[in-house]
């Protein structure tokens, strides 16, 4: 049994934010109904490459994970009455639509809890609902960059850097959908009544500026590139090492400060005082005696240390590392329609002791339930091809 077993998600949101909510949702147990249009263009369902056999891309059997999957055309109204039937069943709905679309559709949350009063109705835009910003579209880059968080971000001398992780789309727009989702529930289980959710990306970036966000709101400067604690200014940062490698250094504590010079052969740095004094000299001399090693050689060394000195890992190697495995992180999925066959993917990041998270499948092609979700609703086969079409 799963944790969130009994939860009945309608899912119509597309690229990675919502449909990696629903996957976190979905592995942890609730059923999971991805509702897509045939023709509509999905930017991350088609991204290459596609797993011989399966009828999918690997990006698409990631975040299709357990969950089902039809076609439906909303701009048809038979279409929008099958979602009206689907919601007395599938009571969250999660939306990635731009504000007002559907509304124009006649789906919005007011229309639809008149259907069903328990409906938990989230919607997940880049700028929410409300205020200026709010019809306009966006990226992760967006997000960040409007946040404030990009200004304090990257080197001095070449300005702010791409992660290649999207922040704002995983971290909010998925992490906050998914908390708005859980505490909805749990407000209908002790109410009765279902809410609508208001998940904006940019909202949740704002908070992400942290420790300097709460002291510049306090009265303090506005933080720069590599003048703070945690974005260069100091010793926590990365260091290139001999073979181009480099190496991440997290020693902010002075117990962890103190191994660590004492790693790199300058004990006498150990008790901290010349980071008051002469902070420049330290960081460069500790730049010079990084490249002096090999990463690998670096990272040796440092595992007889408590000094939070790790390397960087290529995904290869992190795929392949002994610590993320034992976490099972890197789970084996069988392919739905490719029997006896497996793809490894990125596993649920949340450990649950008495139901922890299952790989039942991985995702199906677009659509494939299309005809036996819509049968169960009591459509003939001719209702079902108007439908979808």
């Amino acid at each position: 049994m799963g944790a969130l077993d009994g939860l009945k998600i309608l899912d119509f949101s597309t690229l990675l934010p919502g449909p990696y909510a629903t996957l976190l949702l979905a592995d942890l147990g609730a059923e999971v109904l991805k509702v897509s249009g045939r023709d509509k263009y999905d930017l991350v369902v088609h991204w290459p490459p596609e797993i011989e056999g399966s009828g999918t891309t690997a990006a698409a059997a990631w975040l299709g994970r357990n969950k089902k999957t039809i076609f439906l055309n909303l701009k048809k109204p038979s279409a929008v009455e099958a979602v009206k039937r689907l919601i007395l069943e599938y009571d969250i709905l999660v939306e990635q639509f731009r504000p007002g679309v559907m509304a124009k559709l006649g789906l919005d949350y007011e229309t639809l809890r008149g259907v069903n009063p328990r409906l938990i109705y989230c919607s997940l835009t880049g700028y929410g609902q409300t205020g200026p910003l709010s019809p306009r579209a966006g990226h992760d880059i967006n997000y960040m960059s409007r946040s404030g968080v990009m200004a304090s971000a990257g080197r001095k001398a070449t300005g702010p850097v791409l992660t290649n992780m999207q922040v704002a789309d995983v971290a909010v727009g998925s992490m906050n959908s998914v908390v708005g989702i859980l505490a909805a529930v749990h407000h209908r289980d002790v109410t009765g009544r279902g809410q609508y959710i208001d998940v904006a990306m940019l909202d949740g970036m704002v908070p992400f500026n942290s420790m300097d966000g709460a002291c510049f709101l306090a009265g303090a400067p506005a933080p720069e590139r590599e003048s703070q604690m945690l974005n260069g200014g100091e010793v926590y940062d990365f260091y290139e090492t001999s073979d181009g490698g480099y190496m991440s250094v997290g020693s902010l504590e002075p117990k962890f400060f103190a191994d660590l010079c004492r790693g790199l052969g300058r004990p006498e740095w150990a008790d901290g005082r010349i980071l008051k004094t002469d902070l420049p000299l330290v960081k460069e001399t500790f730049r010079d005696i990084f490249r002096t090693k090999s990463r690998d050689e670096w990272t040796e060394l440092f595992s007889h240390y408590d000094a939070c000195v790790e390397p960087v890992l290529t995904l290869a190697e992190a795929a392949a590392d002994a610590h993320i495995n034992a976490r099972g992180l890197v789970p084996d999925v069988p392919l739905p329609l490719a029997e006896g066959r497996t793809v490894r993917q990125l596993g649920c990041p949340i450990k649950l002791s008495d139901c922890p998270a299952a790989y039942r499948h991985a995702g199906y092609p677009e659509g494939w339930h299309t005809e036996a979700v819509l049968t169960g609703l009591g459509y003939t086969a001719e209702e079902i091809r108007d439908l979808s079409e």
